[in-house]
């Protein structure tokens, strides 16, 4: 019995012990203190000067195309132009009209033997002449299967009508299209419409060239001289051949 109350006891003193002992989630911490900084403030600001030059810097300009040797082409006119102007005179002023009249010049030899190409007669044109070229000959399309065009030709170049000569060799050339059932020739049908119905592309694309020439000599109304006559019989001739 004794000894049974001593352990009673001593469980009791250990309890309370433990009860009553300090612990860590007790411990209160002190707050901390915000350190003000009293140092002093340095305000900084751009130099305009420095700035402005690296404005002015070419190296730092990036909104543009870099500015660098100018093209080869661009060298060979700077040359040419130095190489043909630079005995006739020091005024740029003079040097500027002998300049662009030279290109006005070449421009206009230009646009004349484009015309010659395609068989025009350029003065002609500008004289207002091209459409006074008597055009005596009113054939039907209702009869391309009964024109001599051989005899039609022949008499057209006789008489220096080389347009209508021009309009026979279509003409022929249609009759020929129709003939090896390349084409459906009808009338009123447009010529347009003939070369969509060519299938072979080299064909189509040599009927294309003899349409425009055709179409140029009658409907554009342009004068066709002997040397543009011959040049576009030609393109008819190998046409033909191209058909054989």
């Amino acid at each position: 019995m004794p000894k049974l109350l001593f352990n009673l006891l001593l469980t009791l003193i250990i309890t309370a012990l433990c009860w009553c002992g300090p612990t860590s989630a007790s411990v209160k911490k002190k707050p901390e203190k915000l350190q003000t900084d009293s140092s002093t403030v340095v305000v900084k600001s751009f130099n305009a000067r420095a700035l402005n030059a690296y404005h002015k810097d070419k190296n730092f300009k990036y909104d543009g195309a870099a500015e660098g040797e100018p093209p080869a082409w661009d060298r060979f006119w700077a040359y040419f132009w130095n190489k043909l102007f630079a005995n006739i005179t020091d005024s740029p002023v003079v040097g500027g009209i002998i300049k662009y009249t030279f290109l006005v010049v070449a421009v206009v030899l230009l646009v004349y033997f484009i015309f010659k190409l395609m068989g025009m007669d350029a003065l002609k044109l500008l004289q207002g002449e091209s459409r006074k070229t008597g055009l005596s000959y009113t054939e039907s399309l209702e009869n391309i299967h009964e024109i001599n065009f051989d005899s039609e030709i022949e008499k057209a170049i006789s008489q220096h009508n080389y347009r209508l000569a021009v309009r026979m060799l279509y003409l022929k050339c249609l009759k020929q299209l129709s003939d090896q059932e390349l084409i459906h020739w009808q009338v009123n049908k447009t010529n347009s419409a003939y070369i969509r119905e060519l299938h072979d592309p080299s064909q189509r694309q040599a009927f294309l060239l003899l349409t425009h020439q055709f179409e140029y000599a009658w409907y554009g109304g342009f004068a066709v001289d002997g040397n543009a006559f011959q040049n576009i019989n030609q393109l008819f001739q190998n046409f033909k051949k191209q058909l054989a």
